[in-house]
């Protein structure tokens, strides 16, 4: 991590050196700038100039006149390079024509003292090995069931989590779900721009999005919009929409209610809602919007979104996913009213997991199967002729759920 003042109005920021030369977003003043690549302008926690090092003050001492360049410097160690991997290339291959007797060790055979002994082999790097263009765009997975996979609560210039899960999902399949906050704090394009094309941007061509309550912190959503164009709007340019993957039926709501005229079923979203759940013939559906109704997390339940569940019960739909608090959380079939129902109830999972900080939870709620804030990963789904299989991919550590149901 790096610090440095912000050139608007001073505030201490954080940044990782990743990012260097990068725009960001101060957080203080919301005013877009570079974060800078001199060194002399990094300050320690106290927010003193941080001390010049050797190498620093190396790159920054004039160079004698006829003295090569950085350019040039590069240039010659690059031909260094090649000129002794040639070399080696060639060793290799003389001493692998040679008979394997002349290169084995016999049993009385022992190595001199002082003489070079095997390393062991390094980690293969977490680096994409591929360009973003060439990421898997397929919908299908294996079995050739349709794949939906994703999460909420995403992507964030001061941390490198956003970057875990997008890594996750450069060797991964499937349609892209967001559960909203896109782009942290206040989805500006600026912060889009700097936060999420970099990550998650990459698979921009396979991703359905949801809003968020970030996204909509502006008071607009022209960040997200900006980002996301027609595949994140219904008819009319709503900020919601549906769209079918497989047998299956896809719902993406706006959970901002207060900015959207309401979230009731007399509202424009709520009778949009019940209006695309009687047309469809799908015999699965499955909805995704940001703010849970239920949650053990630090933001609990929330009412509001009752409506919401009502009309999608009422239509039989099986899953709900959202984000907004910052963990994994997987419910039991459930009814509007949080009463726990086997038979048409719809199970929710939570998977605000994209990339922002985790968060603790403050209790647990009625149903919930599983909580964990303990990694952050991608919830997919294998959405089957009938029925669902659901499998939690953690970006690092061990942890994961997995399971299968039928529709109803």
């Amino acid at each position: 991590m790096i610090r440095y003042r912000c050139p608007h109005c001073a505030a201490l920021t954080l940044a990782h050196e990743r990012r260097v030369g990068q725009s960001s977003v101060c957080k203080a003043c919301l005013k877009s700038h570079p974060i800078p690549s001199d060194t002399a302008l990094w300050l320690t926690e106290t927010g003193e100039l941080a001390p010049a090092t050797p190498a620093a003050l190396a790159a920054s001492a004039p160079r004698p006149p006829g003295a090569p360049g950085p350019a040039r410097q590069i240039a010659a160690g690059a031909v260094v390079f090649v000129a002794t991997f040639l070399l080696l290339a060639g060793i290799a291959a003389w001493l692998g024509s040679r008979p394997p007797s002349a290169l084995t060790p016999g049993p009385s055979t022992s190595l001199a003292a002082g003489a070079p002994t095997a390393r062991p082999s390094r980690e293969p790097s977490r680096e994409p090995t591929v360009p973003p263009s060439a990421a898997p765009t397929a919908s299908d997975g294996p079995t050739g069931d349709p794949i939906l996979i994703g999460a909420g609560d995403i992507a964030d210039c001061t941390v490198d989590d956003d970057e875990a899960t997008a890594r996750l999902l450069d060797d991964l399949p499937g349609t892209v779900f967001t559960a909203g906050d896109n782009a942290y704090d206040a989805g500006t394009a600026d912060e889009f721009a700097a936060c999420f094309d970099p990550t998650w941007g990459r698979h921009l061509a396979r991703i359905r999005p949801a809003p968020g309550n970030h996204d909509w912190a502006t008071g607009r959503l022209d960040g997200y919009l900006g980002t996301f164009g027609q595949a994140a709007t219904g008819p009319g340019g709503t900020s919601w929409y549906a769209y079918d993957l497989g047998t299956w039926h896809i719902v993406v709501l706006d959970s901002e209610c207060e900015r959207v005229g309401g979230c009731g079923t007399d509202s424009a979203q709520g009778t949009w809602l019940a209006a695309d759940l009687a047309a469809s013939s799908a015999r699965c559906t499955l909805a995704i919007w940001h703010i849970p109704r239920f949650s053990s997390g630090m933001h609990g339940d929330d009412e509001r979104l009752g409506p919401f569940w009502e009309t999608l019960y009422a239509a039989g739909a099986d899953v709900i996913v959202n984000g907004h608090d910052h963990d994994y959380e997987r419910f039991a079939p459930q009814d509007p009213d949080g009463a726990e129902d086997r038979t048409a109830g719809i199970r929710e999972f939570i998977v605000g997991t994209g990339g922002r900080a985790l968060r603790p939870f403050e209790r647990v709620a009625p149903n919930s199967e599983l909580r964990a804030s303990l990694a952050h990963g991608l919830l997919e789904f294998t959405l089957r002729d009938g029925g669902y299989d659901w499998r939690f991919i953690p970006a690092t550590g061990d942890f994961s759920d997995r399971g299968s149901a039928r529709c109803h």
